[in-house]
Formats: structure tokens, sequence, C-alpha cells
């Protein structure tokens, strides 16, 4: 009986397959763009790519890791959404600065003896524009933390702001029922600075005391526009919690700035323990 002895011989390599090899270990076209944007991002964190410089061009990256046009795009764009590239319309993709902050807004309350308060947060805001007053209504978020049923009314107050010092901007909307506002210059005054409202509280027999929520997230379009951000930067964004008598919320600001422009930093206190209480670690 004739036997043949069959073997299986090595598929032929296109010349579109060796395109797609690229330098070093990648070599999976499955995950391919995933793999030169690692090379790219090696060559940032080396230095090679420094912040500021333009990175090369498509035409160049597809030349030094053999690949092709759409895979280079990919790449880029997962950097882009990463932060590490900023592409300029006519101009190309450069390597972001990831500098320190340039601004530390410091998140504190202070009052004198004569009852003034005010909030040194190491910035001197100027404001961009005349503060835009509305009428409004709390959402479910806004009216849990106010302790309101949603729909209850609310003046909405609205600044946008900048440091001159650096350039920061900033948005910062303070958020007054009409609760609050009854019986005040609150109600024909609702543009009223946050430390003179601080101030109005007081005498109408209220002791304040603040709380506030800090959270990181990516901005809507028409704050990236406001804050004068580039993609792919996260803002911070901050609640503060103005509480009277009864530890009753009475009105509500939010601070909304570049996470890549400015730092927060808190003073912390010790608060003397209720009888009966422990902390846990």
């Amino acid at each position: 009986m004739l036997t043949s002895d069959v073997r299986r011989l090595p598929k032929p390599v296109s010349a579109h397959d060796e395109k797609e090899k690229v330098v070093g270990e990648i070599q999976r076209p499955g995950a391919l763009y995933q793999q030169v944007a690692a090379e790219i991002r090696n060559a940032i964190s080396s230095g090679e790519f420094p912040p500021g410089a333009p990175l090369p061009s498509e035409a160049q990256l597809i030349a030094r890791y053999g690949v092709s046009r759409p895979t280079v795009r990919n790449a880029v764009a997962a950097l882009r959404t990463e932060g590490l590239i900023e592409v300029i319309h006519g101009k190309g993709s450069f390597v972001r600065f990831t500098a320190q902050p340039q601004l530390t807004v410091e998140r504190r309350v202070t009052q004198d003896r004569s009852g003034r308060f005010t909030t040194v947060d190491g910035a001197l805001w100027n404001h961009v524009e005349e503060p835009s007053v509305q009428r409004t209504q709390t959402t479910t978020e806004t009216g849990a933390a106010l302790h309101l049923e949603e729909g209850e009314a609310l003046f909405s107050c609205d600044r946008l702001l900048a440091d001159p010092a650096t350039g920061t901007r900033a948005l910062h909307r303070t958020l007054i029922p009409f609760t609050t506002a009854d019986g005040t210059d609150l109600a024909d005054n609702p543009d009223t600075e946050p430390t003179t409202v601080y101030e109005l509280l007081t005498k109408a027999g209220h002791t304040l005391r603040w709380t506030e929520t800090v959270q990181a997230r990516m901005p809507r379009p028409d704050e990236r526009t406001a804050l004068q951000i580039p993609d792919a930067t996260p803002i911070l964004h901050t609640t503060r919690t103005t509480h009277g008598n009864n530890d009753q919320p009475l009105l509500l600001e939010e601070f909304r700035v570049s996470a890549d422009r400015a730092q927060l930093t808190y003073r912390i206190t010790t608060d003397k323990t209720p009888a009966g209480r422990r902390s846990h670690a």
C-alpha cells in the first residue's frame, strides 16, 4: 500500500501581512493599534516625545512601526482619549503637558470678629462676564441635597470666573431656594456674593456650617467651551451645602474647574466625638 508523507508548509506571508508587523513585540493584528499606542506611550514616558512636542506625522508613524494608516489613526485616537495627546486643528498632534496644576484652591470659609465671612482660596477671581440669574426648580439631585421635593422653586446664579495670575477659569453656581430667600434681601438680589449671603443668613438667626463633596468627571460641551480646556480633560466638580439651624440645608454652591489647571486643598480639623460614640478606622 502506497502512503504519502504530506507535510504542512508554512503559510506564505503576503506583503500586507509583512506591513502589519511592528517593531518590538507588536505582532498580533487583533490588538495592533493598542500595541502601537503602547509603543508611542513608552516613547512619551521616556522623553523621546517630550511634552509640548509635535507627534511624528502619520506617514512617519507608519514608516516607524510598519503599520497601516487606520492602525496609526486608531492608536493616536486612543492616546487622545487618555489625555496624552492633544490635537490642534491645522497643526497636528502634540504631546500634552502633565505638569503639576498651576493653581491650588483652598476650600474653606472664615469669619472675623465683626461677623464678616471670607473664602480664602488662594485665587483672585475676576468676573469674565456679568452673573446670570434665573428662576428654576430643584432636580432629583439638588432636591435631595436641599431636603426639598423635586420641582421646588429656586434662584440660580451662574458666574464665570478667571484667575488672572494663571488664566485658570472656573464656573460657580449658587442655588437658593425660595424658602431661604423669603424675608431677606436675597428675594430681590439673588446674585448676592456667597460670603454676603452667609452674613444675611447669620443675621436672620442661623448658625452656619458647611459640607462639601468633590467628584471628577468629564465636562459637558458647554463646560469645556466656557472653561477653555482641551479634549479628554476631566473637571473637578464640588458641591457645597450651607446648613443652618437644626442642620437645615439653606443653599447649594457648585464649583467647576479643569483638573489639569487646578487642585483643591482642605484643612482637616478634629471634631468632638459625642459621648457613647467611638470612631473606627
